[in-house]
């Protein structure tokens, strides 16, 4: 078994001065925290893995493709593989659980 405390999470993310921390690899999947603070541009490129993201807190619009909805805590957000995609108009620190199918990288 494999456990996590989300706080224990955001304090490595934050000491590793990343937005994004992988903190599960396995065979078909990987999972990790992703960081935007309110304000801050999502330099994100496609992907080449399906991703579902999970919004642990803050409030921001996301586009995918071409459609936009406004995500907050509790929301759930699929990407497919190679679609463009980005986070904006952050207006509360966000924090998103990411899970990739197959793994990331």
């Amino acid at each position: 078994m494999k456990a996590f405390r989300l706080d224990e999470l955001e304090a490595e993310r934050a000491a590793n001065d990343g937005a994004y921390l992988q903190f599960v690899r396995e065979r078909n999947m990987s999972v990790g925290l992703y960081a935007l603070d309110a304000g801050e541009l999502d330099p994100q490129q496609p992907h080449q893995q399906d991703e579902v993201y999970f919004v642990v807190s803050g409030r921001a619009s996301i586009t995918v493709g071409t459609e936009t909805t406004q995500v907050g805590r509790g929301s759930v957000v699929y990407v497919p593989a190679g679609v463009a995609h980005k986070f904006h108009h952050i207006t509360e620190d966000l924090r998103v659980m990411v899970v990739f199918s197959p793994p990331e990288g």
